[in-house]
């Protein structure tokens, strides 16, 4: 310890005489070295070391040198790819091979379910016995399945057997769903005369060779392929002479230079099969197609059309032809009528319109009776010409000789007045609960339209209708809306008007103390040019005109003399003569009345007082005569058209709009107000 003490001093006084000089000599080196750097540039820097993280370095040099992965495992192990069937029935067994064609898509062993259902006898792998070992637990753990070692495509040769069911002399086969692409099946049946039933799959190939039937059927692949035959029954139905019933609908439309025919024809087969059908044709007639789902082939031969079919025809077919003739431009010019041959019973109808600037003066038929258009289907209801007029072949007529000629009249084009609606007057009855009745009354002028469509509010129900006065039964378009007729005349500025009516009730909401509703009045495919609303209230309300097209006006009478009001004896008319004078103010003076023509029982009233007896009994013979041939014109089917009047009732407000366009729907707000007083003015 002595020794160490010492030692210490001894060391300190070497350490200062040697040391102290150099570290003297190095502190006037290095401010001479900073001298010099001072008073000379310096040199240009060269690259050197760059200290980053270790974490960051990693990061870069991942980037750098990415990794390279695996390639991703197949979604599938294995997968299905055909399931070929070739079984034999016998008895309550259908045994034979099934080849399913897998392709494993990885190495190493592989577990193929095989399909469910199977009685497998016997498994096979390129000619090798393959034991068969139950699936893995869960779903298809219950399944067999069969392992394979090596990737690429395999075929496993199975025998099998499949059960055979009986049930209400019904045999069915039922081969499971798998998830193949192709699940292909031939089976053959020891015997036969049997109906087959495919069910999952469709019937490609049916042979009946020595006593065997031979199906092949191929499978949808998720469903199960269902095999059901029975024993076939003799059917004497289609073995037995034919007898048929036919409806055939033309239509003959008249151009300047040529006649097109268009036709539909519906064949119900009562007994037997029909393979073909014939239809009788005019000279002149050319048929250019004709075209249907069970049409095969056709023929022109002889003045006869023979359209046959891909198959017998058992119960019904329809078929449309279209052909071309050439007939005189105007004048009187006789219809080529074409006929379905051999029929029992023929329900034919026939239409001829005019094309272009023309209408139809006159006809003449046989063997036919007038019709309404929109009885002979859409092909003719839907048809917008300047003429057109419809027929039908008389009831228990078939077969019978039928002809049709029509006088024709062909006009300047300038000269047809197209479809419009030159007044429209709308009165409309209001209730408390919610009610309204509306009559609508357009004075139309008309050379170019069959119809005008109608589309009324919803939940409207229809009344009456009625055309010129007359009650008329209104048809139906595909949507839904109403198709009342029109009447035609001579194209000009001086053609006639003419009235149609119609009557219908809605449903609104109920009245409150005060409110506001709108009424929606019927959308029409022709243009008005004004229209006047005239609409009766509650007496225990207050009713004003809210904003919109209509505005308010003292009542005018209509413009238009087809909607005049027409008095009755005692007092004005129901309908629009009814309105005025039960809610118009005094002032607004009704128009004269017309004179009422008599009915049939007044002209036999006066009949009866007339002083000469001979020319009493011809007039008298005349009346039954004319009755006779209206009421025995044809049977009218369905509700009977009736005029109904519109029962005018309350206080009324009236307004006035002017250029409604086609398909627009005009309305009208009202705000009404219950009154205080009870209604007591």
């Amino acid at each position: 310890m002595t020794t160490s003490l010492l030692a210490i001093p001894q060391l300190r006084r070497i350490v200062l005489r040697q040391l102290l000089p150099c570290l003297m000599a190095s502190a006037f080196g290095f401010g001479a070295a900073a001298r010099a750097q001072e008073k000379t540039p310096e040199p240009a820097r060269t690259a050197g070391w760059v200290v980053i993280p270790v974490e960051e370095y990693r990061v870069l040099r991942a980037k750098a040198y990415p990794a390279e992965h695996d390639p991703e495992p197949p979604p599938l192990d294995a997968t299905l790819t055909r399931v070929d069937y070739d079984l034999h029935i016998a008895g309550d067994l259908a045994a034979g091979r099934a080849s399913l064609t897998v392709d494993v898509l990885k190495d190493g062993w592989v577990r193929v379910p095989v399909p469910a259902g199977l009685l497998v006898r016997e498994a096979r792998l390129d000619g090798k016995l393959v034991s068969l070992v139950p699936g893995t637990q869960g779903k298809g753990g219950g399944h067999l399945s069969a392992l394979l070692s090596h990737a690429g495509r395999s075929v496993l040769l199975l025998d099998v057997d499949v059960p055979v069911t009986s049930s209400a002399g019904d045999e069915s086969m039922s081969l499971p769903s798998t998830e193949s692409g192709v699940t292909r099946a031939a089976v053959e049946l020891p015997r036969q005369g049997v109906d087959l039933r495919i069910g999952g799959g469709l019937l490609s190939e049916k042979t009946e060779t020595g006593g065997q039937t031979k199906w092949l059927a191929y499978g949808r692949g998720n469903e199960a392929l269902t095999f059901t035959w029975r024993r076939k029954t003799e059917d004497h139905h289609v073995d037995l002479p034919l007898r048929l019933r036919g409806a055939f609908t033309q239509l003959t439309s008249l151009a300047e230079d040529s006649a097109s025919i268009y036709a539909e024809a519906s064949l119900e087969v009562v007994q037997g099969t029909a393979r073909e059908v014939k239809i009788q044709l005019p000279e002149k007639v050319t048929i250019n197609q004709v075209a249907g789902a069970m049409v095969a082939d056709w023929e022109m031969k002889n003045g006869e059309l023979a359209v046959t079919f891909l198959e017998p025809v058992e119960h019904s077919a329809r078929f449309v032809i279209t052909g071309e003739t050439h007939l005189p431009r105007d004048g009187i010019i006789d219809i080529p009528l074409l006929q379905l041959l051999n029929t029992e019973r023929d329900e034919d109808g026939v239409a001829v319109e005019v094309l272009g600037a023309g209408e139809i003066k006159g006809q003449k038929t046989e063997g036919l009776e007038e019709a309404d258009a929109t009885d002979l289907g859409d092909m003719v209801a839907s048809r917008q010409s300047p003429a057109l007029v419809a027929f039908r072949v008389r009831s228990g007529e078939a077969g019978k000789t039928r002809s049709l000629s029509v006088n024709v009249a062909r006009y300047d084009q300038q000269a047809v007045l197209m479809a419009n609606i030159e007044e429209a007057r709308y009165q409309i009855l209001m209730s408390a609960d919610g009610k309204e009745l509306v009559q609508a009354r357009y004075a139309v002028r008309n050379n170019q339209r069959n119809f005008v469509k109608v589309t009324l509010p919803a939940g409207a129900t229809v009344w009456s209708a009625s055309l010129a006065g007359r009650p008329v039964r209104p048809g139906q378009s595909p949507d839904g809306s109403l198709l009342l007729p029109l009447e035609k005349s001579r194209g000009g500025d001086d053609a006639p008007a003419f009235a149609v009516e119609i009557l219908y009730l809605t449903k609104a909401t109920a009245w409150g103390d005060r409110g506001s509703e709108k009424v929606n009045l019927p959308a029409l495919d022709l243009p008005i040019s004004r229209t006047g609303l005239l609409v009766y209230y509650p007496p225990l309300f207050h009713v004003s005109a809210g904003a919109g097209t209509f505005r308010t006006q003292e009542y005018e009478n209509p413009i238009s003399s087809v909607l005049m009001p027409v008095a009755e004896s005692g007092g004005l008319a129901g309908g629009v003569g009814g309105g005025i004078g039960s809610g118009v103010a005094a002032g607004s003076a009704a128009p004269a009345a017309a004179p009422k023509e008599y009915d049939r029982l007044e002209q036999f009233a006066k009949l009866q007082s007339a002083p000469d007896v001979r020319e009493k009994k011809d007039a008298t013979q005349a009346l039954l005569d004319s009755f006779r041939a209206k009421s025995s014109a044809g049977k009218v089917t369905g509700i009977l058209p009736i005029n109904v009047a519109f029962p005018a009732f309350g206080p009324s407000i009236y307004l006035v709009s002017e250029l409604t366009s086609e398909n627009q729907s005009p309305a009208a707000e009202f705000n009404f107000q219950r009154d205080k007083k009870g209604g007591v003015r």
